[in-house]
C-alpha cells in the first residue's frame, strides 16, 4: 500500500510561525511534525510515499529530499497553487496507481497504528474518528455499526487518517468538467450517503495541530516524555 501526505497548506491559524517555516517543518518534540508521519509509515513497511506541497515547498522537499534517510522513497506533487484536500489528491493520482491508498493529514500528531489495513469489497473508503476536541465539539461523522453517516448521534471528528480508492477522486474530477480545486468532502460526501464508507473509532492519542497554542502543548508533552524516557536510562 503507498500513503499520501497532505502537506500543502498555508496554515493560517499557526501565523506568524508559517510565515517563513512551513507547517510540516514546525517542530514538536524533537522533530518537524511532518517526520513523525514518515517515520512511522516506514516502521510499519509503507514505503512508498507521495506528499503535495505548496507554500515554501522548496524548504519542505530539500529538508526531507527522496526521504532515503527516514526509510522511505517520497514522491513529490508540488502545486503551484493549493489545490484544497481534494484537487491536491487528484493531481498526485499518476503517482499513487490504481490500488486503494493511506491518507493523512500532515498537520495531525497520533499514535494511531497504521499498520494492517484493509478496505471492505463494498466500500469506497474507510475513516478513522475520534472523540470530538475541545475546539471541534459537533463533530463530523457518526457510525451505525461500521459505516459512517452524516444523519444520527454522537457524532465524532475526523482524524485526517483514510484509506481511499483512488478511483474516486478520478470519477469526480471528471463529473465536474475537469475541474483543478475541490474539496476532500465534497469526494466523500455522496459515498457516505450511498453507504460505501466504513470507520472505526479510535481512542488513542490524537491531536489537531492547527493553532499556535495547540502545537505548543503538544511541543511540552512529546518534550516532557523525551524528558522522562531519558531519565529512565
Amino acid at each position: 500500500m503507498k500513503a499520501m501526505i497532505l502537506a500543502a497548506g498555508f496554515g493560517k491559524r499557526l501565523r506568524p510561525l508559517t510565515e517563513t517555516t512551513p507547517k510540516p517543518l514546525l517542530q514538536v518534540g524533537d522533530k518537524p511534525l511532518l517526520q513523525y508521519h514518515l517515520e512511522r509509515l516506514a516502521a510499519v513497511g509503507i514505503t512508498e510515499v507521495v506528499v503535495n506541497t505548496s507554500w515554501l515547498a522548496e524548504k519542505i522537499e530539500d529538508y526531507f529530499a527522496d526521504g532515503t534517510a527516514l526509510g522511505v522513497n517520497i514522491h513529490w506533487s508540488r502545486e503551484s497553487f493549493p489545490l484544497e484536500t481534494g484537487g491536491g489528491i487528484a493531481k498526485a493520482l499518476p503517482l499513487l496507481g490504481s490500488d486503494p491508498f493511506l491518507l493523512i493529514n500532515g498537520d495531525v500528531w497520533t499514535d494511531y497504528p497504521l499498520e494492517g489495513f484493509q478496505l471492505a469489497a463494498d466500500a469506497e473508503a474507510h475513516l478513522v474518528l475520534v472523540d470530538n476536541p475541545e475546539h471541534h465539539p459537533q463533530g463530523d461523522f457518526a457510525l451505525v455499526s461500521d459505516r459512517v453517516t452524516l444523519d444520527v448521534s454522537p457524532r465524532y471528528t475526523f482524524s485526517g487518517i483514510s484509506v481511499v480508492r483512488p478511483q474516486l477522486f478520478a470519477r469526480y474530477q471528471t463529473q465536474h468538467g475537469g475541474l483543478d480545486s475541490f474539496r476532500w468532502i465534497d469526494v466523500m460526501r455522496p459515498e457516505i450517503k450511498s453507504g460505501l464508507v466504513t470507520g472505526e473509532r479510535y481512542n488513542g492519542q490524537w491531536w489537531d495541530v492547527g493553532t499556535v497554542e495547540r502545537l505548543t502543548l503538544l511541543d511540552d508533552q512529546l518534550k516532557q516524555t523525551l524528558k522522562q524516557d531519558r531519565d529512565s536510562f
